[in-house]
């Protein structure tokens, strides 16, 4: 039993030493603040995104979210029940905002009721029936422009980054090298440039020029 113990808690010990090894990585620990960060900063890219959402779709009635187009009902599933009335009339597929407050406000001579309500779905200034054919072309503009400004917004951070790192490194080559100025014997000795390699074209020359003088050699000894 005394062996069996010793095995295992060696077993534990060394997937223990494993764990910590892969764990105390930098490139595991860079990822999990990277992962963090990443967090942030789509929070940040998320909240400027819908300021100029907002914005670009100002004038847009009933904004994006309103540009739909309903398909033609392909079987009954897809039409609103024409057995069930509302405000005297059977349901459509359809109703405006001003039509969809009018009946619910006036519920008791209407017929109203929650269970109407959530059979419809409000695409911006309209409420359509949920089970309609619907093509949200706002959606998709949204995802489209959305897509931009992010990239943008990227593109934009990266070259002001990229900007300071720049910039930092130029300092620094300056300070290095008023640091030098005043201790020159400091200063690293450049070593001394590698010496160039001929070009092809100047080996095909050699080779040729060593084959006249073997043919000129041969032919003299004849």
């Amino acid at each position: 039993m005394s062996k069996e113990k010793t095995k295992k808690n060696s077993t534990v010990k060394t997937w223990w030493k494993e764990f910590k090894a892969f764990i105390s990585r930098g490139n595991i620990l860079d990822l999990a603040v990277g992962v963090i960060i990443g967090g942030a900063f789509n929070a940040i890219v998320t909240a400027f995104t819908s300021i100029l959402m907002s914005v670009c779709t100002w004038g847009v009635p009933g904004g994006l979210s309103g540009l739909v187009t309903v398909l033609p009902a392909a079987n009954e599933n897809q039409k609103a029940p024409n057995n069930i009335m509302l405000g005297g009339e059977p349901l459509k597929q359809v109703y405006s905002t001003t039509e969809w407050l009018a009946l619910s406000q006036n519920a008791e001579k209407t017929g109203f009721n929650n269970t109407i309500a959530a059979m419809y779905t409000k695409h911006g200034g309209s409420y359509y029936f949920s089970n309609a054919a619907i093509i949200d072309w706002g959606a998709f503009i949204n995802a489209i422009i959305s897509f931009l400004i992010i990239a943008l917004t990227l593109f934009v951070i990266i070259k002001v980054v990229n900007y300071l790192q720049k910039k930092r490194e130029a300092l620094k080559a300056q300070a290095l090298e008023a640091y030098y100025e005043k201790h020159p014997e400091e200063r690293p000795v450049p070593e001394a440039p590698a010496p160039a390699k001929p070009t092809t074209e100047e080996l095909l020359t050699a080779i040729l020029e060593e084959l006249k003088k073997k043919s000129d050699s041969g032919e003299s000894a004849k």
